[in-house]
């Protein structure tokens, strides 16, 4: 009876262990199809983000009426929700003292 007892326990044991599997790999392949649905919307997003930032500057004059130049400057946005287009230089001066 101790032996038929410990053969239902492995037996139980094994049918648990083969349900969490089968549940871990829907869950395995429901993780898969978010990521590549989420990795489709950021690559949509950048794409915008590109469009918009080309558009922004296809418009922007310097104070002779020349077009801004996109590799000299750069868009900054605050937390205040200001946009504002400060030389690339001055960025990365900004960057560094707050890292400090």
């Amino acid at each position: 009876v101790a032996a038929q007892n410990c053969r239902k326990r492995k037996l139980n044991a094994i049918l648990n262990l083969e349900e969490d599997v089968c549940y871990l790999q829907t869950q395995k392949e429901s993780l898969r199809k978010e990521h590549s649905q989420c990795s489709k919307s950021i690559s949509q997003i950048k794409q915008k983000l590109n469009n918009l930032y080309r558009d922004i500057f296809s418009r922007l004059r310097d104070d002779q009426g020349r077009p801004v130049n996109p590799c000299q400057y750069d868009i900054h946005c605050s937390s205040n929700g200001s946009v504002s287009v400060i030389p690339k230089h001055l960025v990365k001066s900004e960057q560094k003292q707050e890292q400090k």
